[in-house]
């Protein structure tokens, strides 16, 4: 049976729509058969739990009839993976809808793994293909995972909200559903894969030449002298990244990356798709950037507005940003294939570069780059900090809003202008 570890992915893509299908239909049987089990605390053994069912194309007593080839579908922790979705606000009808009411957007992977990617149309939820390996790991995870985020909910690191394995034509995939980290409706101006080191860390010529390429750390150094906050945000960041990664060192996981997004607010705003959906209420809690570096500040009022869709407001030289960034790519632990990795390149270039290193050296080299060349903190002029009330609750918040306020005004002359050009046309009709 063909998996998705085979190194020629192209092999497989002949049945990529009826994959496509099978994990709509696969992921709203799964949903749907939870609704007829009863509330409870998650225990121990539910993390271990992988359900299995046979969806024929004819349907059975259990299963509805399709258009599909016969396939399998398997669910991996049905009852903590509910859990997790209820933590982050998400109703069952809301995930259904986002996942299974239009066809998934798929997207490039701009990364060395052979992994697949959709998009909800929605722009809420990312479907990532996963090797064998990742998803027995995700699973090993998950009684940590559910510790820290109870501790924890605001956080960079990825919001799992569903693991799943679909057998058919001959072919297994696993997926894993998580957050959106880059809203589709919010042109990004730069996208950054950064994991703190040098070795290999520039987009390749056939990324580059994409309509929307992801640069890498060394990209990132030649284009931008840093992105700078205001000091209540910068620390909020750092803390939490820092958190995140201490999580991560803990659970012996590298390799992972930030992926960040940049929105140049000077320039004229442009969309690359709709987030108009009238179904959808209140986004996935903690779910935007800004949300999800407060955990520190004492605001509980949610700070996402429709015009910013929760970025973070930064500076670069003159220019004014909106950030977008989480942290991804968390299923590499430090086995030993990793060891050898790291131990063949070490030869040829030097150890301190490479990208695969032990757990908390890497934590320490991407900390440090991430609060040195990429976040810099933006240093007040001397007496203006008097005028500012210490402790702020509401320092972020009001960044976001000084940004969305100057936009406003400015779309207010613009369109005083206009009346103005009208009434000058009027009167010479007269």
């Amino acid at each position: 049976m063909t998996k998705m570890s085979d190194p020629n992915p192209n092999n497989i893509n002949w049945i990529k729509p009826t994959l496509k299908g099978a994990i709509q239909l696969g992921i709203s049987y799964a949903v749907g058969n939870l609704s007829s089990k009863p509330d409870r605390d998650v225990l121990m053994q539910d993390f271990s739990v992988v359900e299995s069912v046979f969806l024929p194309s004819e349907g059975s007593n259990l299963t509805p009839a399709h258009h599909y080839p016969d396939f399998r579908l398997k669910t991996y922790a049905p009852l903590a993976f509910r859990y997790f979705r209820e933590l982050f606000g998400i109703k069952p009808d809301d995930y259904l809808y986002s996942i299974c009411n239009e066809p998934l957007i798929e997207l490039s992977n701009p990364g060395a793994s052979s992994s697949w990617f959709y998009l909800t149309s929605d722009d809420e939820f990312i479907i990532k293909t996963v090797q064998h390996k990742e998803a027995e790991f995700l699973q090993k995870l998950l009684p940590g995972y559910y510790m820290n985020l109870n501790q924890n909910p605001r956080t960079l690191l990825p919001k799992f909200y569903g693991l799943y394995c679909i057998q058919c034509g001959g072919v297994t995939i696993r997926v894993v559903v998580m957050n959106n980290v880059l809203p589709r409706a919010m042109k990004m101006h730069y996208k950054y894969d950064l994991k703190g080191s040098s070795y290999k860390r520039r987009a390749s010529r056939k990324e580059r030449a994409k309509s929307s390429p992801t640069f890498k750390d060394l990209d990132f150094q030649e284009m931008h002298e840093g992105l700078h906050f205001d000091s209540d945000t910068y620390n909020a960041l750092m803390n939490t990244l820092q958190r995140d990664c201490r999580v991560l060192e803990s659970f012996k996981i590298m390799d992972y990356s930030l992926l960040l997004g940049i929105h140049v607010l000077d320039r004229k705003p442009l969309s690359r798709g709709s987030r108009c959906d009238s179904r959808k209420g209140q986004k996935v809690l903690y779910s935007t950037a800004l949300e999800s570096i407060q955990g520190n500040l004492k605001d509980p009022e949610p700070v996402a507005d429709d015009d910013t869709l929760g970025g973070i407001p930064a500076k670069h030289k003159d220019e004014s940003l909106l950030i977008f960034l989480g942290i991804i790519d968390i299923l590499q632990s430090y086995r030993f294939i990793k060891k050898v990795e790291h131990s063949w390149k070490a030869l040829v270039h030097d150890g301190d570069t490479v990208s695969v290193h032990r757990p908390s050296f890497y934590a320490d080299r991407f900390l440090k780059f991430m609060g040195s060349t990429v976040f810099k903190k933006i240093h007040p002029l001397r007496g203006s900090s008097s005028k500012r009330k210490k402790g702020s609750l509401y320092a972020v918040k009001s960044a976001s809003q000084e940004f969305l306020s100057t936009q406003k005004e400015e779309k207010k002359e613009e369109k005083k202008a206009q009346s103005m050009d009208n009434l000058d046309g009027n009167c010479k009709l007269k």
